[in-house]
């Protein structure tokens, strides 16, 4: 009896077993899609970046002074904020203020000189001129009035060399000046202070004649920037100042800035191993958007080459080889392949001219397994 139960059994096991095999050899595999409806909107051919660009400043400066000594002010420091004219630093320059003070000292001697000599020859001019109609009624002799005429181009002369000598001093003034000027690091225009190199007491040098040194204070303007980005050499040809494009951030990952293409290298960039591009520059058209900005954020930008709009579109993931895509049929619950003929095209949509109508579903998971003419599908969502 035992035997029996348990042959019993084991017949019951491999039924079960085979009956298993069987409804899988037959089930039908239903294709789980995500699909989006072919629909009007508009289709752009864009140009983007092929390495990530780069944020730049409008105006960066890295000023070193001219002539080399030790730093006795040093007015700022990293991420300060400056005003143009603003000093930054100072050498010691007590020996140069010091001819500043004497070649001041010396113009004021000058002046002084020349008023006195000038106010001589005016007196001997006024002489002169008394004495020649004197002279021509015979109240004056010869002599005298030819004296007093000579006196006084003399002393006009003595003017004349009073006040050469204030110009030279003058200059001496101005030459004196502009070493004090030397010694000096002056803020070219408003902006952050990004650099310093140098500290108290330290002794600099000016960089020599094809030898560049670090900057002693490096200064970016930080209420102008743009964006710079290689492009492809292929694409180059289409892209050409004035053309809109949009400027993209990682720090600002859910925000598009609108921009413009400001310059278009006019030459191709040839790096070993790596592809030939041509560097491009694009401003931001909104000025409220620099205040947002930092010198040297990493930048993709996308050139908008030509747009068509109210144009049959459909999600470019769902296009294979430019010319197939699969549609959904909801009546049968069936995938089908259709040829299709595209138009514009870029990483979002592509233009449809024939092969689909408005309000098809075009499946965008076309890697998903099973995903193939006339297979079955169901329980499907559609892709945002």
């Amino acid at each position: 009896m035992k035997r029996f139960i348990i042959r019993m059994l084991l017949f019951l096991v491999l039924a079960g077993l085979g009956a298993l095999a069987y409804w899988r050899a037959t089930k039908i595999e239903v294709v789980d899609v995500l699909v989006k409806p072919v629909e009007y909107g508009s289709v752009e051919r864009i140009v983007a970046n092929t390495r990530a660009g780069t944020v730049e400043a409008c105006m960066r400066s890295s000023p070193t002074p001219s002539v080399g000594g030790q730093i006795a002010r040093l007015e700022v420091k990293e991420g300060d904020f400056v005003k143009e004219g603003q000093l930054l630093l100072e050498l010691w320059n007590d020996d140069v203020k010091a001819e500043v003070s004497l070649a001041q000292s010396q113009l004021a001697e000058a002046k002084s000189s020349a008023q006195a000599a000038c106010l001589e020859a005016e007196v001997a001019e006024r002489e002169a001129d008394r004495l020649v109609p004197l002279q021509k009624r015979g109240g004056a002799s010869a002599d005298q009035t030819d004296k007093a005429v000579t006196q006084a181009k003399a002393g006009a002369a003595r003017c004349e060399a009073a006040k050469s000598g204030v110009m030279v001093s003058e200059s001496r003034l101005a030459v004196a000046k502009a070493k004090v000027a030397r010694t000096r690091l002056i803020a070219p225009f408003a902006g952050v202070v990004a650099t310093v190199t140098g500290d108290l007491l330290q002794y600099v040098t000016p960089s020599p004649p094809g030898i560049p040194t670090p900057p002693t204070i490096d200064i970016i303007a930080s209420d102008c920037f743009y964006v710079t980005a290689p492009i492809d050499e292929v694409d180059a040809p289409g892209v050409e100042p004035g053309l809109p494009a949009r400027i993209k951030l990682d720090a600002f990952p859910d925000v598009a800035f609108d921009g413009s293409v400001k310059r278009v290298a006019p030459f191709v960039q040839d790096y070993e191993k790596q592809a030939r591009t041509v560097d491009i520059e694009v401003a931001f058209e909104n000025e409220a958007d620099m205040a947002k900005l930092l010198a040297g954020y990493s930048a993709d930008v996308e050139v908008i080459i030509e747009v068509r709009n109210r144009v049959l579109r459909v999600p470019t993931e769902g296009v294979i080889d430019g010319k197939r895509l699969f549609v959904l049929d909801t009546k049968e619950a069936v995938l089908r392949e259709r040829e299709v003929k595209t138009g514009l095209s870029n990483w979002n949509y592509t233009e449809v001219l024939q092969g689909v109508a408005e309000g098809d579903l075009v499946v965008t998971s076309v890697d998903a397994p099973g995903v193939e003419d006339g297979a079955p599908a169901t329980n499907t969502s559609v892709s945002q």
